[in-house]
């Protein structure tokens, strides 16, 4: 018998999906940050490859993963408290530059 995993790869690949990464807190705030970060203009959007900046949805983004972090306070580990801390910086210069 075989275990899920190689399951989910044979299904995967009998519907030409991508294989997706396990659902995480790490994943999932990485997949905000890439959001926000293409949003920002700072690497291209996947489904056109173009660099547009919007920073209406970019504030949108940022300001979704300040409020996971607000209500996952206590809960995380310090390797996921430091994560969204460091992304959150991180996108909040991104942001002041483009906005200034």
């Amino acid at each position: 018998m075989e275990n899920s995993t190689t399951e989910k790869k044979q299904d995967a690949t009998q519907t030409n999906e991508i294989p997706l990464p396990q659902v995480t807190f790490a994943t999932f705030v990485l997949s905000l940050n890439t959001s926000a970060l293409v949003h920002l203009g700072e690497i291209p959007d996947p489904d056109n490859n173009k660099s547009e900046c919007n920073l209406q949805l970019a504030r949108h983004a940022i300001d979704t993963i300040a409020m996971l972090k607000e209500k996952t306070a206590g809960n995380l580990t310090d390797d996921e408290k430091a994560l969204i801390d460091h992304i959150l910086f991180d996108l909040r210069m991104k942001f002041v530059k483009k906005s200034s």
